[in-house]
């Protein structure tokens, strides 16, 4: 008699009808055509091997168990149980292999690319790590491009994008911790620091975060981003991403902590701080003076983009009179005959360009640069000669989006375009009193910011003279501020090695 099988422990010690456990396993997963169901014999004992098509690749095990082995030792007959043992130790040289106690594991084991192997009374099963998944070549990261720097960027598999930081990291205090999260997707998730670097208060705070999430999905790391960050809607983002693995590693090396998410080649960085998205890794490839220089440049885009366009709208709708007179004439020549104000025009332009750059993103490669290039041209010439818009105004919003492009973090400049129609609209109603307010009130909330308890602008709110180094300035290589990393007491000094006297 069949003994029915239950989700949980195997009944009376798995011992039960190897077509109960088949019968069980394809009402849980199904009957689709790339589960492959393999009848075996080992010996004289019965069992069968299961995997899905296209994830696992079971070619090795099937040699091993058909020409490798003899099953029967001097004419003794081996139980199920033994012969799985003899299959885990000496039959399986590759890959991972794990006991399978449950047919809920036995499930989970086989949707992530294991082969499960079954065998009549024994009490449990093999999940053999036959995982064989097309996946992407490590490739330049495209989102973040450099003259000069490695030029490797992570992949859509977790495994390549941890061991591309291990490999600049020899460090054994490295620590990995990784958990599944989606309900649906049972997506890995890894999180990685450097013990004695990072705050435990910090550390412990994330992880409380990742284990409290209860998500159906996890297709990407803007998932969890979107969740862990403590003020979720900032337009600022708190939370840092890159593509790059000397990215990560530099940042795990200050003391922070790297969010892994398989099937997305874009890692998570906490604590963030408003000064690291004007950073790029190109900063430390190059001589301090001109990455000064290099980078107190972005901060000025970051000014242009945001406060441009308001301010030409405050500047010629309300206070003329700060204008010099020959500037002003042309302006007044340029508008003439222009049927709307200054912010109808510039909402108008900068809507018209962001429709642009979407089309050509979405757009195939080999049109969509040309595209959005001759469109923006043409477009702009043909509104200036309608006398839809004036000269002035499509200068102004083409150094805006120049200046947005310089921004090295994608995600930062996503915030300035947010900002920049706020502020417009503010321009239109209150001139420059009301820029001058938003200013006011935009930097408050920078200072009330904080990413994982860490204050959003620190090394400029709180000031502090050692986080200088490596704020508006580069100024030292040797030096990395660590103005929110954990020290341990133990470390070695400066300069010191580990366990030297």
């Amino acid at each position: 008699m069949e003994v029915p099988v239950q989700d949980g422990l195997f009944p009376d010690g798995g011992r039960a009808e190897l077509s109960s456990f088949k019968q069980a396993l394809r009402e849980r997963i199904g009957d689709s055509p790339d589960i492959i169901y393999r009848d075996i014999v080992l010996g004289e004992v019965p069992g069968f091997l299961v995997y899905i098509e296209g994830m696992a690749e079971p070619r090795h095990i099937l040699e091993a168990i058909h020409q490798d082995v003899n099953w029967r030792d001097a004419g003794l007959e081996r139980s199920g149980e033994d012969l799985l043992q003899l299959l885990r130790e000496r039959i399986v040289r590759e890959g991972k292999v794990a006991s399978v106690e449950t047919l809920q594991q036995a499930t989970a084991a086989l949707l992530c690319g294991n082969t499960v192997v079954f065998l009549q009374g024994a009490d449990r099963a093999l999940a053999i790590g036959t995982e064989q998944l097309k996946q992407r070549d490590v490739q330049e990261a495209s989102s973040q491009s450099v003259v000069r720097g490695p030029r490797e960027g992570f992949t859509e598999s977790l495994r390549d994008n941890t061991a591309l930081v291990r490999r600049r990291i020899r460090n054994p205090r490295l620590r990995l911790w990784q958990t599944k999260l989606g309900k649906d997707t049972q997506t890995d998730v890894a999180v990685m620091h450097i013990e004695g670097k990072a705050d435990p208060a910090v550390l412990q705070r994330l992880l409380d975060k990742i284990v409290q999430l209860e998500l159906d999905s996890v297709l990407e790391s803007n998932y969890i981003e979107e969740l862990i960050q403590d003020r979720r809607y900032s337009p600022f983002p708190t939370v840092y991403n890159s593509e790059r693995p000397d990215v990560i590693a530099s940042s795990l090396l200050e003391g922070r902590i790297a969010v892994f998410v398989d099937g997305t080649p874009f890692v998570l960085v906490v604590p963030a701080l408003f000064a690291q998205f004007f950073q790029s890794s190109e900063d430390y490839y190059q001589r301090g003076d001109f990455a000064s220089l290099v980078r107190l440049l972005r901060y000025l885009c970051f000014a242009i983009s945001l406060l441009t366009p308001s301010f030409y709208i405050a500047i010629t709708t309300f206070h003329q009179e700060m204008i010099p007179t020959n500037l002003l004439m042309s302006l007044i020549g340029q508008r003439e005959g222009i049927p709307f104000p200054a912010f109808i025009e510039a909402i108008t332009m900068e809507i018209t360009f962001e429709i642009l750059r979407e089309a050509g993103i979405r757009l195939p490669k080999s049109i969509g640069q040309s595209v959005s290039i001759v469109g923006t041209l043409v477009i702009g010439q043909a509104a200036v000669e309608a006398g839809l818009v004036s000269a002035a105004m499509v200068i102004v919003v083409s150094i805006t989006a120049i200046a947005n492009f310089a921004l090295p973090a994608f995600n930062i400049g996503i915030s300035v375009r947010l900002l920049r129609f706020v502020l417009m609209g503010i321009a239109a109603s209150f001139g420059l009193y009301g820029i001058i307010i938003a200013m006011v009130m935009l930097g408050l909330h920078l200072c009330s910011l904080e990413s994982m308890g860490i204050p959003y602008m620190t090394s400029f709110a709180p000031f502090t003279w050692r986080s200088q180094k490596d704020a508006l300035l580069r100024l030292s290589r040797r030096t990395v501020a660590k103005y929110f990393a954990h020290e341990s007491p133990d470390r070695s000094a400066p300069g010191q090695e580990e366990g030297a006297p």
